[in-house]
Parts: C-alpha cells; sequence; structure tokens
C-alpha cells in the first residue's frame, strides 16, 4: 500500500485542489484528480532526497502564520505609499546581516518563503561561514528591528516547529 500511497494526505489534498481548481465534481474529474492524487507523489518522491519534514507545535504554526500576514499587510502598505504617491525623499534601500541559529533546511526554506512574500523584503543570501542571512529592504529605517522581527517572529517558531522534533522522514 505505501508503495502506491506513499502519503495519503498529500494524495488527498492534490485530489481536493484538481477538483478545487476545476470546480466541478463530475465522475471524469474525480478519477482524474484521484490519478493525479497518486501518481504526483510517487512521480515526485526523488525529488526530495532529505525526506519529508516532521513538524510538530501546530498552534505555533498557526501563530506564525497569523503574525506573518499581518506583517505582509503591513509592509503591503508601506510599499504601496511610497510606490503610489511618489514618496522617494527618505527612502533608504539597504542590505542588512541577520545572524541565524537555525539548520534545518525546512526551516530555512520556511524562513525564506515567509521573508521573500513580504513585500519590501528579499532574501538574497545565506552567507554559509557566519550562518548569516543577508537581507535586502525597499525601505530601512531600523536595521535592530528587522533583526528582532526576524530572529524572535519567525525564527524561534520555526525552531520549534522544525528542530524541536527531531529529523526528517526517509525519502522513500
Amino acid at each position: 500500500m505505501k508503495r502506491w500511497l506513499p502519503h495519503p494526505v498529500v494524495s488527498l489534498l492534490l485530489c481536493g485542489l484538481w477538483l478545487l481548481l476545476n470546480q466541478t465534481l463530475y465522475p471524469g474529474h474525480i478519477l482524474l484528480g484521484i490519478g493525479v492524487g497518486i501518481a504526483a507523489p510517487i512521480l515526485t518522491r526523488y525529488l526530495n532526497p532529505l525526506g519529508y519534514p516532521r513538524m510538530g507545535a501546530p498552534m505555533v504554526a498557526l501563530r506564525l502564520l497569523g503574525s506573518a500576514s499581518i506583517e505582509v499587510v503591513r509592509s503591503c502598505i508601506n510599499v504601496s505609499r511610497v510606490i503610489l504617491f511618489n514618496d522617494y525623499t527618505n527612502l533608504k534601500a539597504q542590505f542588512i546581516r541577520v545572524p541565524l541559529t537555525m539548520r534545518d533546511e525546512y526551516g530555512l526554506a520556511a524562513l525564506s518563503c515567509l521573508i521573500n512574500i513580504t513585500p519590501g523584503t528579499v532574501w538574497t543570501e545565506l552567507d554559509p561561514e557566519r550562518h548569516e542571512l543577508i537581507l535586502h529592504v525597499f525601505d530601512l529605517h531600523d536595521a535592530a528591528w528587522w533583526i528582532e522581527t526576524i530572529t524572535t517572529r519567525y525564527e524561534q517558531p520555526l525552531i520549534e516547529i522544525f528542530e524541536k522534533k527531531g529529523s526528517h522522514g526517509d525519502p522513500a
């Protein structure tokens, strides 16, 4: 069973997504959704050599998602204000270095996604020697605030979600 349905939750979500995107419950689309849900995890299983992450702390993940959503809206308003009103007089686009303690690849990928979906910020590089994130901020007023925000609001919850549980699953 594990060979044909290696990740049943992923298969179910893919089938549901297929039906949602097609906005139909016709039997043919249900069969296609089931086919996509079964075939996609089987065909992509070797694309993830580290295995699937063992995520813990679902409430922490929900709080992180809420906090990140608020930050995205706040940054969207600030960046929109600068662009729409041509308020470039006090614009300070700069790179900053953010020291990281997280080592988990999945946690770092999630942190990268959180940073890059926030308007006005771009993860540019992870310095492997010093383990520092090099971040570009569109309108930097307080570098210490950004460092504190990333390390406490984003990195610490991600450590709790990805690193506290332990290891990754088998790359079946």
